[in-house]
């Protein structure tokens, strides 16, 4: 399919063939037949994207704080690869639209193929021509509904909850600062509410505009006696809201609301504008009241409500996003707001990048501004690709290795598939993504063959042997399950899974496949036991003497709202992270768990993330891994100290190496986890016929002792392994 996309390096949209995104349980797959250009945040992120690399920094202090950072931790290469992912990324553009329903996941139930909807959502109601979105994201039409106007679904949604905020009642007086498409259609929903409107923008051209569409009294910024006469037409009082619905970095609008309002009025800030205004000689001595509209409503930013489909209950919450895009598309669909109205250019899909030349140039007057994608193929009745069950693939040791990688983030383009071996016969089959066009540019940067966005075309291909799994956690299980199903060998990136239950089904598939004359490889992304200095470590230790481990990692904070954190989606950081640590420790001491403490800093935080676990050994070593969030990050992330057989030895953030005793060694080198080790080995063990580098039963018995650590967390106890 085609989909509209910029990079961030460049800013110059292009239409991208991309692979068409699949059905997941809670989504609905829509085929566009509109969609709304956003003049001001798509222009915005187009302008800021045509800016010099200095011109980027200059407009994001905070990220250049953070590239920096990663230089000062990673080096100069891990920066390097960072950086030019996000500058080279296919970002997509657009996230309001209409169209019809092709069909709806697992677990949606309102929506049937055929059905017309409007979409909403960044990232998800994109410019392409067909979209997966979130069910909360998703509205149904009347079978009659005009989908050019419909398809003002968001900004509309967005206008709704400003006019909302501002909380008036019927025959109440608001001012609009700012008639872009936002605050144009604020003043439409204000007008159709029963209040009194007045119009003010300081673009002739807006006014002259918003005068044509009757939004209200409409007055240009510059005219003399422009408060005054607002006074006058407000009987001496003021007005009891105002919207400011401007793009400025003045602060001059939000002055200018305080100047218009009332005493005791309120001033919603719907725009982006800036929020330092003066305290005198109006917020102050009137007691306005300052109110932000977050966005389509209650709802946004809330993943376990976007993501998940998970609903607030309208008695408690009574205008959600989704019920604000309901209310809009009933007014549009009434004839209460015009929408359609605000349409002032159509283009098709193949020519939309030049709606981005006509914002930017600003050659001629515009407000709505819709991609076209025409009418469905006739008698088309797409279905969506489905899981197709097969017999188990016989797979044989192979000269030259067909690869697939399922999940292509952060860490697998920046650390992962750099790192892949090249003195291999490794040939890059496919890789798939949730986004078609991260699935295109990731292939066409690292030399995959196929870009995907249904995972099972790669499993299932013949000409792949090797199927790499780097996704969010909670899918972790499920990929590897298909492909232990496929009999393929999978590298799945840490962790194994997030539940007893994916644990137990994929130990059970993997003991089924263990059973083939060539059963397929299993190994976890436990890339710090490759690392050559720990390597260096573990050669001069003294066999198998029990030892004494401390491993100290200077975590860092990571907020609640992140994934990571989310325990249906990452698992939290201890499944997430911490399990690196215990299959070290493990590794190092040549033995395995046999028990497990636990305790947790009581911070009063939602999160148990500054954990101080024991582990005790079969052969007697004893290891505490010090997992702390509460620290500053500038020391070295992790410190392992080493205590056997009179012998002392500190790994510092496998860089450098001290081991104390009766033989002195020291030695320094770039920081290397062990990742391209890693992935060389596991390669290797599959064109040698050889087994995986990591013992399955060590990859088992290392992911139960952490999902212990939060059974000991849970209950104060000591959890016995065997």
């Amino acid at each position: 399919m085609k989909q509209l996309v910029q990079k961030l390096s460049e800013g110059r949209p292009f239409v991208l063939e991309t692979p068409e995104p699949i059905l997941e349980p809670g989504f609905v797959l829509v085929r566009n037949r509109y969609s709304v250009i956003s003049a001001g945040t798509e222009g915005a992120t187009v302008r800021s994207a045509r800016k010099s690399l200095v011109g980027k920094a200059l407009e994001r202090p905070k990220e250049v704080r953070a590239v920096l950072e990663l230089f000062r931790k990673a080096g100069p290469i891990q920066t390097y690869r960072a950086v030019t992912k996000k500058l080279d990324a296919y970002s997509p553009l657009g996230y309001s639209c209409a169209g019809q329903v092709i069909a709806a996941g697992e677990g949606v139930a309102e929506f049937r193929p055929g059905d017309l909807v409007a979409c909403a959502g960044v990232g998800y109601a994109c410019h392409a021509e067909i979209v997966a979105v979130p069910k909360n994201l998703c509205v149904k039409l009347k079978r009659d509904a005009d989908l050019r106007a419909a398809a003002f679904n968001t900004l509309g949604a967005i206008a709704l909850q400003g006019v909302r905020q501002a909380d008036l009642r019927l025959g109440e007086t608001c001012a609009v600062i700012g008639l872009g498409l936002v605050g144009t259609l604020a003043a439409l929903l204000l007008k159709a509410s029963g209040a009194r409107v007045f119009g003010l923008d300081v673009d002739p051209a807006a006014v002259e505009r918003a005068r044509a569409l009757r939004v209200g009294d409409v007055w240009s910024v510059g005219e003399p006696a422009l408060e005054e006469n607002i006074l006058l037409q407000t009987r001496g009082l003021g007005v009891d809201a105002v919207v400011v619905a401007a793009s400025s970095t003045s602060l001059d609008p939000i002055n200018l609301a305080g100047r218009l309002a009332r005493k005791k009025g309120k001033v919603v800030v719907l725009g982006d504008v800036p929020t330092g205004f003066d305290r005198n000689p109006d917020y102050y001595p009137k007691e306005l009241e300052l109110r932000m509209s977050r966005s389509y409503g209650p709802g946004r930013y809330d993943p376990e409500y976007e993501e998940n489909g998970r609903d607030y209950p309208p008695e408690y919450v009574r205008w959600t996003e989704k019920r604000n895009m309901e209310a809009f598309q009933d007014l549009v669909y009434s004839g209460a707001v015009d929408a359609g109205a605000l349409v002032s250019r159509v283009f098709s899909l193949d020519d939309a990048p030049k709606a981005y030349d006509m914002i930017l140039e600003r050659k001629e007057p515009f407000l709505g501004l819709l991609v076209d994608y025409g009418p469905a193929p006739t008698g088309e009745t797409p279905s969506p690709k489905r899981a197709e069950s097969a017999e188990p693939a016989k797979r044989e040791p192979a000269d030259r290795l067909g690869i697939a990688f399922i999940g292509a983030g952060s860490y697998a383009q920046g650390t992962l598939i750099p790192n892949l071996p090249t003195d291999l016969n490794v040939r890059r089959v496919g890789v798939a993504t949730r986004s078609g066009a991260t699935a295109r540019r990731v292939a066409n940067k690292f030399g995959f063959d196929v870009a995907a966005s249904d995972a099972r075309e790669l499993i299932r291909r013949d000409d792949v042997n090797a199927v790499f799994i780097a996704t969010r956690h909670d899918s972790h299980a499920r990929y590897a399950l298909e492909a232990l199903d496929a009999r393929q060998n999978v590298f799945l990136e840490k962790p194994l899974c997030l539940t007893l239950e994916e644990f137990t089904a994929l130990k059970s598939a993997h003991e089924k496949a263990a059973a083939d004359t060539n059963p397929p490889r299993l190994c976890l992304g436990f890339n710090r036991r490759f690392a050559p200095l720990a390597l260096e470590l573990k050669k001069r230790l003294s066999g198998f003497a029990p030892m004494s481990i401390v491993y100290r990692v200077d975590a860092g904070a990571i907020p609640k709202e992140n994934w990571i954190q989310n325990p249906e989606i990452g698992g939290g950081r201890i499944l997430g992270e911490v399990c690196h640590f215990v299959d070290f420790c493990a590794w190092l001491a040549n033995s395995a768990p046999v028990s497990v403490y636990a305790a947790a800093l009581d911070s009063g935080a939602e999160t148990q993330d500054t954990v101080a676990v024991t582990l005790k050994f079969a052969n007697g070593s004893l290891a505490n891994v010090c997992y702390f969030a509460n620290g500053s990050t500038k020391p070295s992330k992790e410190r392992i100290e080493v205590f056997q057989s009179r012998q002392t030895a500190v790994l510092e953030n496998f860089s450098s190496l001290q081991i104390c005793g009766s033989e002195n060694y020291r030695a320094k080198a770039f920081q290397n986890k062990g990742q391209a080790e890693m992935l060389s080995a596991f390669l290797n063990s599959i064109r040698r016929g050889l087994p995986s580098p990591i013992p399955a039963e060590e990859i088992f018995q290392n992911t139960l002792a952490t999902f212990a650590i939060l059974e000991s967390l849970a209950s104060g106890r000591e959890i016995p392994l065997v």
